[in-house]
């Protein structure tokens, strides 16, 4: 397993949360990362998205599929 790095931006909570019990069932490693802040009262959201997936980049195309199926 190599180092983590960005994989895609999810655009909303809903999605994230189904993509990161998806990711929890298959045994994928995973960081979710949101860009939501507190003291700019989620601008960054607003601008960017919900937040981030990052992953080791041999598990970069089975999470961009479960992403894929998600979203359909």
């Amino acid at each position: 397993m190599g180092p983590f790095k960005k994989i895609l931006t999810i655009e909303n909570e809903v999605d994230a949360l189904l993509l990161q019990k998806t990711l929890d069932e298959r045994k994928i490693p995973f960081v979710l990362k949101s860009y939501y802040d507190s003291a700019l009262d989620g601008l960054f959201q607003l601008q960017k998205g919900w937040g981030y997936i990052e992953a080791p980049a041999e598990y970069e195309d089975e999470i961009l599929q479960i992403y894929n199926d998600i979203l359909t």
